[in-house]
């Protein structure tokens, strides 16, 4: 407990700060997050078939571009043109041809799909806070609420199991309190840095918590599918850095999803 407190500490004095700030020092922030996220899932396949470096190069030159891309041209509001999409398809695949066996049509999915899921999330992560500290906040205050209340209410009166093949510790109780505190909590972050109070809010966010904890499990199953407990454990007691953000990534992409259609 000692050391996962610490490590929460140590996290909370490099991020809280970078949020606040904002702009460069963020979005640098935002970038090495997302390249120890992009190394954590390049790590899962060495336990298979090992990707050629000079292809784990090419994959880290996407994700750059994709998460940047906001500072190289203004073309899209969302910071995910055609081009640097096609630049990543063209990369990232048609090397297979000239690799053979060392780097299979399933290897170059794979680098191509982490490579846009987190360059496409780590964009967002900045679009959010350019439009905002408060919209920030209430997009990561959904998931931290909700998986701390579904971990506090889910240890202390859990019984049913949510999921006990991806994550057996998980509880439907613990999985409503989670809903009910993320719900509350966001409406109420929405409404004192955001906007004004609306009810669509309530459902919004009711929507966003929901889907956060829909998140935290696909990414559990990542990892029991590759038989491993965290994807790394750079942060001593909590695990990696996609551990800790989870629930985050499927948020801010549901949220600017939603958003599309208001």
């Amino acid at each position: 407990m000692k050391t996962r407190l610490i490590s929460a500490a140590v996290a909370a004095l490099i991020a809280v700060p970078l949020i606040y700030v904002g702009g460069f020092y963020f979005s640098f922030g935002v970038g090495l997050l997302a390249m120890l996220g992009y190394k954590e899932l390049i790590d899962l396949r060495k336990s298979h078939q090992p990707l050629p470096k000079l292809m784990i190069f090419f994959g880290v030159v996407c994700l750059t571009l994709l998460i940047f891309q906001n500072f190289l041209s203004a073309s899209t509001e969302s910071g995910l043109s055609y081009q640097i999409v096609i630049l990543c398809l063209i990369a990232l695949l048609m090397p297979t041809v000239y690799f053979q066996d060392k780097y299979s049509t399933k290897d170059a999915f794979y680098l191509l799909g982490i490579t846009l899921f987190l360059g496409l999330t780590c964009n967002l992560f900045i679009l959010a806070r350019n439009r905002g500290l408060g919209l920030f906040l209430y997009l990561i205050g959904i998931p931290i609420l909700t998986d701390t209340a579904a971990f506090i209410f889910g240890k202390a009166f859990g019984k049913n199991k949510l999921c006990p093949k991806i994550s057996p510790n998980k509880t439907w109780e613990g999985s409503f309190a989670g809903l009910f505190a993320g719900t509350i909590g966001g409406v109420v972050i929405y409404s004192l840095f955001v906007g004004k109070f609306a009810w669509q809010i309530i459902l919004l966010t009711a929507i966003l918590s929901t889907i956060g904890q829909i998140g935290d499990l696909f990414m559990s199953k990542i990892k029991r599918e590759n038989e491993i407990k965290d994807f790394s454990n750079i942060m001593p007691g909590h695990g990696g850095i996609l551990d800790r953000i989870d629930s985050f990534i499927f948020v801010c992409l549901t949220y600017f999803l939603v958003m599309l259609y208001l």
